[in-house]
């Protein structure tokens, strides 16, 4: 994403784990992160996540492991709720803004047709439901904001290999497509959940 943005004349400040110390588990480290930041910012892309924090993902309800779900939870909902919460006061307030974050398609409940996988299904639809809640509230002072959840696809990475059933495209070509929607969305599309190609996805 970082490069697909350059590409496209973005001048990129990218934060990270490894980089800058930026633990989504941890608010300290959120709010030190946030605050080396300076000026406003026309697009926040926010790609955090983890499948089974370390574990696997659950095949059944009797593989739930409250622990692992509680790690699972703490990056994929709490760790984006707190990176909005911190980011309000980067967004502009007098023109058009987006933030993007990184979802997936099994956190749709309304898609969900062969179960499993519970601890992340369970924290992608906390996250779309996070998404939604910001979009509201900052919109109150930052109409001109576009607030997202994003399905990237399946993207072809070591992670994937075990997925020979699904399409697949290159991370250049997820990042271009993810891209592209944000480009094309509207202020009256704020809150919603889309995927790669700009269709909108069910919750």
């Amino acid at each position: 994403m970082a490069l697909e943005l350059a590409c496209r004349d973005f001048e990129v400040t990218g934060l990270s784990r490894s980089g800058d110390g930026l633990d989504v588990t941890d608010t300290a480290a959120i709010e030190r992160s946030v605050a080396m930041l300076e000026g406003t910012f026309d697009l926040v892309f926010v790609a955090i996540g983890t499948l089974a924090a370390g574990g696997e993902p659950e095949k059944s309800l009797a593989a739930i492991d409250s622990d692992q779900m509680a790690r699972v939870m703490a990056v994929n909902a709490i760790g984006p709720a707190l990176i909005l919460a911190h980011i309000q006061k980067l967004l502009p307030q007098d023109r058009r803004s987006v933030v993007g974050v990184l979802s997936a398609r099994v956190g749709s409940i309304g898609d969900n047709k062969i179960g499993g996988w519970h601890s992340y299904r369970a924290s992608k639809a906390a996250l779309n439901q996070i998404v939604r809640g910001a979009a509201i509230e900052i919109g109150r002072k930052r109409p001109n904001t576009v607030i997202v959840a994003l399905h990237p696809g399946t993207v072809d990475t070591e992670f994937t290999q075990n997925y020979p059933t699904h399409r697949k495209v290159t991370p250049k070509e997820a990042a271009s497509n993810l891209c592209n929607v944000l480009d094309g969305l509207g202020a009256k599309q704020t809150g919603g959940f889309f995927d790669y190609t700009g269709a909108e996805v069910v919750w």
